[in-house]
């Protein structure tokens, strides 16, 4: 019998927010990127849209700034839409979706950054 398996869901990735939607925000993200719920976004100083987490990058989006509770398909165009954890908020480690090659230093500095704006990460969520 094949195994069952099933994606990540808003109940895995996010364990506490503030009550009325405060951890929340709307968010556009950039265009040219397909996103899963749980990846961790930089905002472009330039434009201010979202685009995934990039360490090696020198336009913003090498800081955390949140972290995305819903896919956002942005291949072909922006979307506006993005639903975003940014504030007072706990979510779980192994729902977080990091870039394939970060480093543990560069993890630990995404999960600083979160956590100065009241992003929690638990390991044990």
């Amino acid at each position: 019998m094949p195994a069952i398996s099933e994606t990540n869901n808003l109940g895995d990735l996010l364990k506490y927010e503030a009550p009325n939607l405060y951890s929340r925000d709307l968010a556009t993200v950039a265009a040219g990127q397909n996103l899963v719920l749980g990846t961790i976004v930089g905002r472009d100083s330039t434009t201010g849209k979202l685009k995934a987490l990039d360490p090696a990058a020198t336009d913003g989006t090498e800081n955390a700034v949140g972290v995305l509770a819903a896919d956002v398909d942005a291949t072909l165009i922006d979307r506006e839409d993005a639903l975003l954890i940014s504030r007072h908020a706990i979510v779980a480690n192994h729902a977080l979706a990091w870039p394939v090659a970060i480093t543990s230093t560069e993890k630990t500095a995404a999960i600083a950054q979160l956590e100065a704006r009241g992003v929690i990460v638990r390991t044990a969520a």
